[in-house]
């Protein structure tokens, strides 16, 4: 799923939440020496308005101009996640549950990751960048390295036989402290990125997004830049 950086040439579309794994994925890829197109979707999450000014605002910073919002509201028709069903409470963190979280949206990265591969081809990208993590797959199905692995198989079975597309996930072993440590170090402006499950600002600090995201600037030393409605300390949980 990654190549070397000798052999980093060429356009890669980033899948970009507005979030900080995300953020921190773009200039990954282009410090690898991509050219960047950057994809953010809408799929009728209560937070899709603070996420996609906080995804514009990153293209900005990278001096994108290949952004390419997509809205859809499948997902949220489908329904059985706190993200997108207003009748299903975000709930606060469990950071030592075994459980799939309610905000799991079902088999979210098989359908972003296909707008992906569709627009990486249409566009004669050599990449596919996503920013999933350890502490992701710890809870949801869709972000395990074997997902990713199988995903890299069906982008190479259903694109025409001349393309070629890297699915790269660049942090899939790392933790989030790692993911911030990295971001710190490419200048990565978590200012401008959001988290946070619920839709109202400033940030909860409660929710599992906030409660992981906290937990990673506390455990690399460094200041989480954005409000928050409460900062409790999870670094020693």
């Amino acid at each position: 799923m990654t190549r070397s950086h000798d052999d980093t040439t060429g356009d890669a579309v980033v899948l970009v939440s507005g979030g900080m794994d995300s953020a921190t994925t773009a200039f990954e890829a282009r410090d690898r020496g991509y050219d960047l197109r950057l994809l953010h979707t809408t799929y009728g999450q209560e937070t899709a308005d603070v996420e996609s000014e906080c995804a514009r605002a990153l293209a900005d910073r990278l001096d994108v101009t290949d952004f390419l919002h997509i809205e859809t509201d499948h997902l949220a028709r489908i329904g059985a996640s706190s993200l997108t069903d207003e009748e299903l409470d975000v709930a606060d963190a469990d950071l030592d549950g075994d459980d799939i979280p309610s905000s799991y949206v079902p088999f979210r990265n098989a359908n972003l990751l296909a707008m992906a591969t569709a627009y990486a081809e249409a566009t004669d990208a050599e990449a596919v960048f996503i920013g999933a993590h350890s502490e992701d797959y710890s809870g949801y199905p869709d972000c395990r390295p074997a997902f990713f692995e199988t995903f890299q198989q069906v982008i190479e079975t259903g694109t025409k036989p001349d393309t070629s597309i890297d699915l790269v996930a660049p942090f899939v072993d790392a933790s989030k402290t790692e993911i911030a440590d990295r971001g710190h170090e490419l200048g990565v402006p978590f200012e401008i990125t959001w988290s946070c499950y619920r839709e109202s600002q400033p940030a909860c600090g409660t929710c599992d997004a906030c409660a992981y995201r906290l937990k990673a600037f506390q455990e690399a030393g460094l200041t989480d830049p954005i409000d928050y409605a409460t900062r409790p300390e999870y670094a020693d949980r």
